[in-house]
């Protein structure tokens, strides 16, 4: 039902088909016919619940159920037969790993519920998720005559490609929290990269988070590296935090902005890109985060894995910017602002069901509740077809 309801949503939606030209789209057909296949073949079985997460060399009852399943979805051997039937052995653990890898869970070798909850998930599951994948992908606008950087939300991975949609640069990205601080889904154009930032904290942070804290510790602005500044930008000596300060910062007479350098929560280089949503992408003192499988952290704006990289691509095109000069601005003293003379596409998308180059395809958590509200959309736009 739902692969009628992409057809008849794609022919109201007046957008192009530009997409389905995507190596994006045919990959994730071929993924979804095997899919369904799959999906056709399984027995549907309930894996046994846990009280405790499974370790290997434990016993379990529904090992000849993850053999079965594992095996159906080529994430272990079809040869494979266990020496003991009823034991949770190594070559199971090696199985289970790729199967963590492969559905955005950190990859313990452990059964924990986390990981039994996705094993339980039925195959046709997968396909409503690989037939909304490539409705997504249908729709996204495809030039690859330009290059291009695709962010993608639930996969928390950015990457950049050369013209002719060649993959440059791949990497690992933070995005704003799925409770309040969304990540936007947007499309603009890098114009600028800026490095050694100053970061101006935004008066909700700075009211709502960074007041209390300096409540609780009145070195805290010192210590941290900020400064106070007028609205119009001028720097405010500072001597004690008292009552009056806390109310300019407040009511946002007065703003806290962190100095530049590898304490700031920018890093060492920011990417500006217009939009409405006041979202960017930047460095981050905070690579500790980057070893998690989910991570949504951030207050909405992208932190990225490996900033450097991203400018040495960015800027590759600009007279006098080589690696050597990156460095240099990364590691000076200023803050350097660079205008590109020809803005880089970038876009932040949402596609649940991600198939690489080499077939394999990995699925993630519905986040922010986004696929959720497209299948919604398209039933709607298939009952107002019958309507019609």
């Amino acid at each position: 039902m739902l692969s009628i309801t992409l057809a008849i949503a794609g022919s109201l939606s007046g957008q192009t088909t530009d997409g389905s030209t995507s190596d994006e789209y045919r990959r994730t057909l071929n993924a979804l016919e095997r899919y369904r296949a799959l999906a056709s073949e399984d027995d549907s079985e309930i894996l046994p619940a846990i009280k405790k997460p499974l370790e290997q060399g434990d016993h379990y009852a529904g090992v000849s159920r993850l053999i079965r399943l594992l095996t159906l979805v080529g994430d272990i051997p079809a040869a494979y037969v266990p020496a003991d039937s009823d034991v949770y052995d190594a070559r199971l653990v090696a199985a289970v790993k790729r199967f963590q890898t492969r559905h955005g869970l950190e990859p313990d070798g452990r059964l924990g519920k986390g990981t039994l909850a996705q094993l339980n998930t039925p195959l046709s599951f997968r396909v409503r998720q690989l037939e909304l994948a490539l409705e997504r992908w249908r729709r996204l606008p495809y030039n690859p005559s330009r290059p291009a950087i695709v962010v993608n939300l639930p996969e928390f991975r950015l990457r950049a490609f050369d013209t002719g949609h060649q993959p440059a640069l791949e990497m690992k990205i933070v995005i704003g929290r799925a409770s309040k601080l969304q990540t936007p889904l947007l499309s603009s154009e890098i114009d600028t990269v800026i490095f050694r930032p100053y970061w101006n904290v935004p008066f909700n942070i700075q009211r709502k988070e960074l007041v209390p804290d300096i409540i609780r510790d009145p070195s805290y602005i010192l210590k941290n590296n900020f400064e106070l500044v007028t609205p119009k930008g001028m720097v405010v000596a500072q001597d004690t935090v008292s009552d009056t300060l806390l109310a300019q910062l407040r009511s946002g007479m007065l703003h806290l902005r962190q100095k530049q350098g590898p304490k700031n929560s920018l890093g060492l280089v920011k990417f500006v890109f217009p939009n409405k949503y006041d979202v960017f992408m930047h460095d981050t003192p905070a690579k500790s985060l980057f070893a998690r499988a989910r991570r949504d952290f951030s207050h909405g704006c992208i932190r990225l894995e490996r900033a450097q990289n991203l400018a040495e691509w960015v800027l590759r095109g600009e007279s006098g910017w080589r690696q050597d000069r990156i460095v240099a601005a990364m590691r000076g003293t200023e803050s350097i602002s660079v205008k590109l003379t020809s803005p880089i596409p970038v876009m932040t998308i949402y596609v649940t069901a991600v198939v690489a180059e080499n077939g394999e395809v990995h699925f993630f958590e519905d986040l922010y509740g986004n696929d959720a509200a497209f299948e919604r959309e398209l039933a709607e736009a298939l009952a107002g077809k019958n309507r019609g």
